[in-house]
C-alpha cells in the first residue's frame, strides 16, 4: 500500500533533502526521486515515474527540475508542485550565490583564483563527458542514423562557432525531421532577437533562453550563455564564466543554476535571484499548466519526431561547447589540467564532482607556489 497523501511539511523536507544532497546532476536527481516516490513512499508506480521522465525529456528546459516539480504535483497538487519545486531549487541556489560572491569578488585571494582557474580548466572535459554519456541511448533510438549524424554535426558546429544562434539550429533540426517524415504538423519558430541594453531586461532575456529553450541538459545552452555574458554584455570575463560553469557542476541541484552566477556578475545578489527566477519559471509553468497533459505529450508522435531531430543536435551542441570553453583558457598549465580531467572522466570514469575538486586543488597548488594565474 502507498503512503497516504503527504502534508506540505513532508514535501518541504523530502524535496529539500534532495536539493541539498543532489550532487552529480540529473542522474542523481532521478535516482533520488525514484527512491523516494516509487520505492520508499510508493506515491507513484514505476510506470508512472518512467512516463514522467519520458514526458519531461520531451520538454525544453532542465528535465530533472521539471521531474521534481511534476512528482510533487502528482503527490500534492499545484501547491505541492510550488513548494516541492522551490525546496528542490533553493538549497543549491543559496550555495551557488555564496560561492559566486567568493569567486567573483573584486580582489579574491590567490588561492581562490587558483581554485577557480583549475576547476574552470576542467569544464571543457566535463562538457565532452556529458555529451558522450547521451550518445548511446540516442544513437540506439535513431530512426535514420545518417540524419542523426548530420543533426549532431550541425549542433556541434553551431556550439563551436555561432553560439547565439544555437537554439535556431536545434529548432531547425527538429523541424527538418518532422518535414522528412512528412508529419502533418505546422510549427513556427521565431529567431531570438538580442536585446540591445545591458540592464535587467537583458539579463531576464538571457535567463529565459536558458530556462525555456534548452534541449538535452544545461550544457546545451552554455555557448549561448557564454556569448551573452562574456562577449556581448561583458558582465564577466571568460575565466569567470568557466568558474560559473564549474560552480554549477559542483553544487547540488540543477546545472541550470549556472545562470544565477551570470546574474550575480551582472547585478549582484538581486541579479542572481532574478536570473534564477526567470530561468526556472518555464519549468513550473509547464507542470502547473500542463501536468495533466503529460501522458498525451509522451505519446504524441509529432513531439517524438521533433525530438529525433533536436535531440542529436543537442548532443552535438554539448560536445561542441567544449571548443569555446577550452578557448577561454589563458594559462598553459590549465591545458594540462584539462588533459588530466579528460583522462579522469573519459578513461578512468571518475565522477564529475571528484574531477572538479581535483582540478581545483591543482589550481590552488599552482597559486601557492607562485605560478601564473588568469586575470
Amino acid at each position: 500500500m502507498a503512503d497516504p497523501r503527504p502534508g506540505l511539511p513532508t514535501i518541504v523536507r523530502e524535496w529539500g533533502r534532495i536539493g541539498c544532497i543532489g550532487f552529480g546532476g540529473p542522474p542523481t536527481h532521478i535516482s533520488l526521486l525514484r527512491k523516494l516516490c516509487v520505492e520508499q513512499r510508493r506515491w507513484l508506480t514505476s510506470e508512472d515515474f518512467e512516463d514522467a521522465i519520458a514526458a519531461c525529456n520531451l520538454l525544453p528546459g532542465p528535465a530533472s527540475t521539471q521531474l521534481a516539480i511534476y512528482c510533487a504535483w502528482r503527490v500534492r497538487g499545484r501547491v505541492g508542485a510550488l513548494v516541492g519545486g522551490l525546496a528542490f531549487i533553493v538549497p543549491g541556489l543559496v550555495l551557488i550565490l555564496a560561492l559566486a560572491a567568493l569567486f567573483l569578488a573584486a580582489s579574491p585571494p590567490d588561492w581562490v583564483i587558483g581554485a577557480g582557474a583549475g576547476a574552470g580548466a576542467a569544464v571543457a572535459a566535463v562538457a565532452v563527458h556529458a555529451g558522450w554519456s547521451l550518445v548511446p541511448g540516442s544513437w540506439g533510438r535513431a530512426a535514420h542514423r545518417a540524419r542523426w549524424l548530420l543533426y549532431a554535426a550541425a549542433g556541434g558546429a553551431a556550439a563551436a562557432t555561432v553560439g547565439p544562434w544555437i537554439v535556431v539550429v536545434l529548432l531547425g533540426c527538429g523541424a527538418i525531421e518532422l518535414a522528412v517524415r512528412r508529419v502533418s504538423f505546422a510549427a513556427a519558430a521565431a529567431v531570438p532577437v538580442t536585446i540591445a541594453t545591458g540592464g535587467l531586461l537583458s539579463l531576464a532575456w538571457v535567463a529565459f533562453k536558458v530556462g525555456a529553450l534548452s534541449y538535452g541538459g544545461g550544457f546545451v545552452i552554455v555557448p549561448l550563455m557564454q556569448n551573452d555574458a562574456v562577449n556581448h554584455y561583458h558582465w564577466m570575463t571568460g575565466g569567470q564564466f568557466l568558474n560559473a560553469v564549474a560552480l554549477g557542476q559542483i553544487t547540488p541541484g540543477p546545472v541550470v543554476q549556472t545562470v544565477a552566477v551570470v546574474g550575480y556578475a551582472a547585478a549582484g545578489v538581486g541579479g542572481g535571484l532574478l536570473a534564477a527566477a526567470v530561468a526556472f519559471s518555464p519549468s513550473f509553468a509547464f507542470v502547473l499548466l500542463g501536468g495533466d497533459r503529460f501522458d498525451r505529450i509522451r505519446n504524441d508522435e509529432r513531439a517524438r519526431t521533433f525530438l529525433d531531430g533536436a535531440g542529436p543536435a543537442a548532443i552535438g551542441a554539448i560536445l561542441g561547447s567544449a571548443i569555446p570553453l577550452a578557448r577561454a583558457l589563458s594559462e598553459p598549465w590549465q591545458y594540462g589540467v584539462l588533459a588530466g580531467a579528460a583522462v579522469l572522466l573519459l578513461a578512468l570514469r571518475r565522477g564529475v564532482v571528484q574531477t572538479l575538486i581535483v582540478a581545483g586543488a591543482a589550481g590552488v597548488t599552482v597559486a601557492l607556489v607562485g605560478g601564473p594565474l588568469p586575470h
